[in-house]
């Protein structure tokens, strides 16, 4: 199995015949201040492999902060069943829905693997918003 894509959105789903909707691609993060939860991330994948890997493949991903700490886990299984009579490529879809604990600023990685094997790291950034900017006093007339 290869991993063909992966991203993390503000929402995805795949409807009944397997096609996927993504909304809201992003890469970077703003939080008001830290420590912060961004509630609701979806991460996408998309799994594609050869009609001779149908079955059960384990995927592992982590997400850590920029020190190399673990964040957060999930571990779990993408099952390829078998496709219609003719059809050589499999594939499989999977979305990860997470509420993510950002302790400070920097970059944040994805690591997916499949079968035991690094497939992918989708990195996100989080900033601290700016403060806003404060309005200019009224002048003064004397």
């Amino acid at each position: 199995m290869k991993l063909h894509l992966a991203l993390v959105c503000d929402h995805a789903l795949i409807d009944q015949a397997g096609k996927l909707s993504v909304l809201g691609i992003f890469e970077r993060i703003f939080v008001q201040r830290f420590p912060a939860v961004h509630p609701r991330l979806h991460l996408v994948l998309r799994l594609k492999g050869r009609r001779t890997e149908i079955g059960d493949h384990p995927i592992v991903i982590t997400l850590k902060d920029g020190d190399g700490r673990e964040v957060l886990r999930g571990d779990g299984q993408v099952q390829i069943g078998e496709p219609p009579a003719g059809i050589t490529e499999v594939e499989a879809g999977a979305i990860l829905a997470f509420d993510v604990p950002l302790e400070r600023p920097g970059v944040y990685t994805f690591d997916i693997l499949v079968d035991g094997k690094l497939e992918a790291q989708v990195p996100v950034t989080v900033s601290q918003m700016p403060a806003p900017a404060q309005p200019a006093p009224p002048p003064q007339f004397n």
